[in-house]
């Protein structure tokens, strides 16, 4: 059958051509292949747009990572690409999440860094197309992955809701048609132990599959130690509600198993269908945690003293205070198994005796786990229907279980427990029609997608051993639909211009039961015990209900948003190409759900919306020995949400609106003998114009949160050809990046310093590649620097989390 010229391979059969060739070359073949690697870069395929094409001619700021890349550099889950990506910000954890899985991410300027069940992502999480709707579960392992695309700016028109900042495309490996097997196991620092095995299994001539495993385990890098003066005290006689139990003796460690399976059919014709199912569980201590500072001035954490070192006669003469005729009322504190009064034998005082002065030590030797499993099924069928059209239908069910706990006080005492259980569940249908007309010249996506999240978060959160102790279960359900079309028209063989728009429809419930088990509102104003009269006066608003801070009944908010997208290229030659475009996206609203006191609504926030304009040039020079990829932007911000600290709680808010503007610069050489270049640079200006003067602690010389000015990487490589045709290959990557804020109030103590990270390694490949040797280290120059953190001053603490130390590792990988 005739092709047309120029016509691109479907995405199944590029897949399959890779696959194949690395089985069947010859090695001199092979070693041919490998010289002109090195003289020329390489082209590189992304589906940006939902169809295959040379990254060069996407005319979007994208950047890739191919599956060598990632694994000659020892990346092996999302969070570690933030680093060789310019005005991008990637942490594993958020504030008080206690979990690695968790991504926060932002992309210039424009993120979400907390996991919460009413809080969409900034930046959409992509894999084979499926939509990861939760941060949680989001920082996933990087196994037998292909590539993965980092699109910058809004992707509202192609990738839909919540990719307001843009997006990260994961793309895994397909099936080969040949039986190939690889295998790999990797030890280094902190007893790391991680073990990983792949095979390509043809089942017929019409039917392959694949199957990968992954297993990864590693000690944790902060050590629990004894407070030298809990010696004779009383620290904690029994268990307040929680999400579940477990500690450790130390923080920071990693256990989690992967498996996926994929089956790939190609049917009569030119369909072909591909099934994937995936399973990762975890099981693991928190991320490491420091406390920072105490505030013991005021709040909970002032009562909790007096409560502990106030005789009880002293405590039942006081009286007026918060209008309390007895005192004594405050001190008692019912648990979850026994009833225990604070003032019931000596106890430590909570103050700045926890500051262990090393951040690799902490006294917190109270919850310390993290427990995740996460499954999901996906159908690709993908079905050829000429020449120049293609109809492609993604269904796809996943489902989250996670389970967490940490201890943010760094003391032995209950001062600040915090865990959470969620229990989410997706359901997602796309259609997309894409092909080409009018001779080739327009290029078109049509789509059609259905969306569905639904399950609940519950909270549970002990401040100050009791006084106060939230228990929050929230039901959420999200129900989207969507329907876009992207058009690419090549007005000459150089100059095309770009059309796309999305129209969403977005439904959304919550019905909250959040509620104080100790009844601190009673006690303070003296309506103690708990009755129904004093609940009417003090504004609890559900009869019968005395505890809960949330109205009965389930509340609803509906988007109806649209999101175009307008562009222009210009090819002033075949290796240069220069574009400008314009677009919108939105990140959806929601409820808050955290409260610490009654309201008579739930109180909601609107969608987040960013405007951006988009200038660039893509070049290929020198003969292909330079890649050379510069882009600049303007995006008006507005109806930013933000966490704010109301008491004890985190609460979001439309804080106001925001500016920003950069640019951002990727270039790779290749420098001849065996040398290679790498290096990227990026700037941001981000600065409020607008305040909402509701909001505290955010002014208009705040900066926002996540947000360097600065950040630029350099990757230098080296391969040496031996003269037993086996190869050694030197990497090294140094990323800079500018002070920024880890929080929305630009707390001190949370300001992430100025930080230098060195990564490195050597590998070893045999001249048949069948065996690979790699050692290499990890932020070699040991910059330690937080990732993440709260200030909770009415709860009396201050806290956050440090990057890991340095360290080493050793890989070894055989392929069949």
């Amino acid at each position: 059958m005739a092709m047309n010229k120029g016509r691109k391979p479907a995405l199944w059969r590029l897949g399959l051509l890779a696959g194949v060739s690395a089985a069947v070359l010859s090695p001199p073949t092979l070693a041919a292949e490998k010289a002109a690697a090195q003289d020329q870069i390489q082209e590189v395929i992304i589906t940006a747009q939902k169809r295959a094409e040379n990254v060069q001619d996407v005319p979007i700021a994208v950047s890739t990572f191919s599956a060598e890349a990632l694994q000659g550099k020892g990346i092996d889950d999302v969070q570690r690409i933030g680093g060789l990506a310019p005005n991008v910000t990637l942490d594993a954890g958020s504030p008080f999440s206690g979990s690695t899985s968790v991504l926060s991410a932002s992309i210039r300027g424009i993120g979400q860094d907390d996991f919460a069940f009413n809080l969409d992502p900034g930046v959409g999480v992509y894999v084979d197309g499926i939509y990861l709707a939760r941060t949680v579960g989001a920082n996933s392992d990087l196994m037998d992955v292909d590539h993965i695309e980092v699109l910058k700016g809004p992707q509202g028109t192609l990738f839909g809701r919540n990719t307001i900042g843009g997006a990260i495309s994961i793309v895994t490996r397909q099936p080969a048609e040949d039986y190939h097997a690889t295998a790999s196991i990797t030890g280094g620092s902190l007893n790391r132990i991680d073990v990983g095995a792949s095979a390509d299994i043809p089942l017929s001539d019409t039917l392959f599959s694949t199957i990968t495993v992954s297993s990864k385990r590693r000690d944790g890098y902060q050590q629990v130690v004894p407070y030298p003066g809990a010696a004779g005290t009383v620290t904690d006689t029994a268990p307040f509600s929680r999400s579940g139990s477990g500690t450790s003796d130390t923080q920071g460690g990693q256990n989690s198993q992967t498996v996926r399976a994929k089956l790939f059919w190609k049917g009569p014709g030119r369909v072909t269908d591909t099934l994937v199912a995936d399973y990762t569980q975890e099981d693991q201590s928190a991320t490491p945690n420091s406390l920072l500072g105490t505030v013991t001035g005021g709040g909970l954490s002032a009562l909790y003293n007096a409560c502990v070192t106030l005789p009880v006669a002293t405590l039942n003469a006081i009286s007026g205070v918060g209008g309390n005729p007895n005192f004594t009322n405050l001190c008692t504190v019912p648990r979850a198994v026994v009833g225990t009064a604070l003032t019931t034998g000596p106890r430590l005082t909570f103050g700045n005796q926890f500051l262990t002065g090393d951040i690799d030590k902490t006294y917190g030797n109270g919850l310390s786990f993290s427990r995740l499993q996460s499954y999901g099924v996906a159908n690709t069928l993908d079905w050829e229907l000429g020449e120049d059209l293609d109809l492609k239908s993604i269904t796809a069910y996943r489902r989250l279980l996670w389970r967490t706990g940490m201890d943010a006080d760094g003391s032995p005492l209950t001062i600040a427990e915090l865990s959470f259980s969620m229990d989410q569940h997706q359901t997602s249908q796309e259609f997309q029609l894409t092909g080409k007309a009018f001779d080739g010249r327009l290029h078109f996506v049509n789509g059609l997608y259905f969306f569905n999240e639904g399950g609940n978060l519950h909270d549970y959160v002990t401040f100050d051993e009791g006084l106060l102790q939230l228990d929050g279960p929230n039901n959420l359900d999200t129900t989207s639909v969507a329907a876009y079309s992207h058009l690419n028209y090549q007005l000459t063989d150089r100059i095309g211009l770009t059309l796309g728009g999305r129209y969403t429809w977005e439904h959304k419930t919550f019905e909250g039961f959040q509620s104080d088990l100790n009844g601190l509102n009673y006690k303070i104003s003296g309506c103690y015990p708990v009755s129904e009269a004093c609940r009417a006066a003090l504004g609890f608003p559900v009869a019968g209900q005395p505890l809960r801070y949330y109205p009965a009944g389930v509340n609803t908010k509906d988007f109806y948003i649209f999101t175009p997208r307008l562009g222009a290229e210009y090819h002033l030659t075949d290796d240069v190409m220069a574009y400008t475009s314009w677009s919108k996206g939105f990140k959806s609203g929601s409820w808050t759900t955290r409260l610490s006191n009654p309201l008579g609504t739930a109180p909601g926030f609107g969608p987040e919306k960013a405007e951006t304009v988009e200038l660039g040039v893509k070049s290929e020079l020198l003969d292909r020995h330079l890649r050379l990829n510069v882009a600049g932007f303007h995006t008006d911000y507005t109806g930013i949400q933000l966490n704010f600290q109301e008491g004890v709680s985190p609460t979001l808010h439309n804080a106001g609106d925001a500016e920003i503007w950069g640019g951002e610069v990727e270039a790779q050489a290749v420098l001849g003998g065996g040398f290679t270049l790498d290096g990227t640079l990026g700037y941001l200006h981000a600065r409020y114009t607008s305040v909402d003067p509701r909001v505290v602690g955010v002014t208009l010389d705040s900066r926002l949160p996540k947000t360097p000015d600065l950040k630029f990487s350099i990757s230098p490589a080296y391969t040496a050809d031996l003269a037993n045709g086996a190869s050694l290959r030197f990497t090294v990557d140094y990323t800079h990046t500018n002070p920024m804020y880890n929080d929305t109030a630009n707390t001190a103590l949370l300001e992430r310093q100025s930080t230098n990270v060195v990564n490195a390694s050597v590998t070893y490949t045999t001249a048949d590649e069948r065996w690979q040797a790699t050692v290499g280290g990890s932020n070699i120059t040991n910059d330690r620097y937080l990732t993440t953190g709260n200030e909770n001053d009415a709860a009396g603490v201050i806290f956050g989390t440090y990057s890991p130390p340095a360290q080493w590792y050793a890989t070894l990988k055989y392929k069949y």
